[in-house]
């Protein structure tokens, strides 16, 4: 009997190493790929620029692989180069080939509040108490500039210009990023974060467009409360929307706001699903998911996945979405 436990020990043990170890190829792969010596993270299949999203995806990364020398390298470079300093938020976009590399200077509140979350994660995992205040800055900076009462709900806007235009709001609810919001809930206690959720959670359940049922990219809320695709952009569920089950099932594995995208993948072979649908035509991508959105997938569907792998087709958001699984794994 205690030679059949201590197996059984030992077998436990060795797959917890096991899944650490791999864990940490995976993310020496991503770094070699995507992180320059200074820090940048670059999208390499977007004329290699950077944007805080990136930076904010490759911290989070940093410190679940344990990694402070990387983690302080990318926030170094991520603070120096794109913190604006007259609103304490981050410019959104890095062009290294332009003659101002960032040219536009608003932000985007996905990046910011991905910095914020790493930064708090590594307070809390290193015991650096300048990483907690500089994530109280930027969470602080946010709900000033971003964090707007509009018809009803409270609600993120994607940026602090550009968004607002008085008889509708433009949203992106793949910014919708619970997990970070729950995370800055507990340690702030201000109210503000669990509005944002309870009412992102309202809206992303009443964001079921045509045949799919599914939420676009991006989504209009008039001032009447009606939400519809939001008329500047192609009314698709695509390549930004695939992350609002990442960060539902981040959260909440169970969420009932699952089940539109759990039916609508379902309705494919794994290996046949189309990487977008256009919800006003039901008109489907003529190519299949990659790699990192099929992770997506995978995870919603209750799929329980072995450790990322980084190949060569891997572009930088194909990779990411697989490392953003894994540290949702690990929740």
């Amino acid at each position: 009997m205690l030679k059949r436990v201590f197996a059984a020990l030992v077998v436990m043990v060795s797959l917890l190493f096991t899944s650490f170890s791999q864990a940490s190829t995976a993310w020496d792969s991503y770094k070699a790929r995507f992180l320059m010596p200074d820090g940048r993270v670059v999208d390499t299949g977007n004329k290699n620029v950077s944007h805080t999203e990136g930076q904010g995806y490759a911290m989070l990364m940093a410190v679940a692989s344990d990694d402070r020398t990387a983690f302080d390298s990318i926030w170094n470079w991520t603070n120096k180069t794109l913190r604006n300093k007259d609103n304490g938020l981050f410019f959104w976009r890095y062009n290294p080939v332009e003659a101002d590399p960032v040219a536009d200077k608003n932000d985007a509140t996905d990046g910011d509040v991905l910095l914020a979350w790493a930064l708090l994660k590594a307070g809390q995992r290193w015991n650096v108490p300048a990483y907690t205040s500089a994530s109280d800055a930027i969470t602080q900076a946010v709900l000033k500039h971003t964090v707007v009462s509009y018809a009803g709900y409270r609600v993120m806007l994607p940026g602090a210009n550009g968004f607002n235009l008085n008889t509708y709001v433009n949203l992106n609810p793949a910014y919708f990023i619970f997990p970070a919001w729950q995370d800055f809930a507990k340690r702030s206690h201000q109210v503000v974060w669990r509005d944002l959720i309870t009412d992102g959670q309202k809206l992303l359940g009443k964001m079921r467009f045509g045949k799919a049922q599914l939420p676009t990219d991006w989504v209009s809320l008039a001032a009447d409360g009606k939400l519809s695709p939001a008329t500047q952009w192609p009314p698709r569920m695509s390549y930004d929307a695939i992350r609002i089950p990442l960060y539902i099932s981040w959260q909440d594995p169970q969420s009932a706001l699952l089940t539109p995208w759990r039916n609508w993948w379902q309705g494919f072979n794994r290996n046949q699903t189309p990487a977008w649908v256009n919800v006003a035509t039901n008109e489907t991508a003529p190519y299949m998911m990659n790699d990192g959105l099929l992770a997506v997938r995978d995870l919603t569907l209750g799929e329980r996945l072995a450790e990322p792998q980084i190949t060569a087709q891997d572009d930088y958001y194909s990779a990411s979405l697989k490392m953003l699984v894994w540290l949702a794994q690990q929740r």
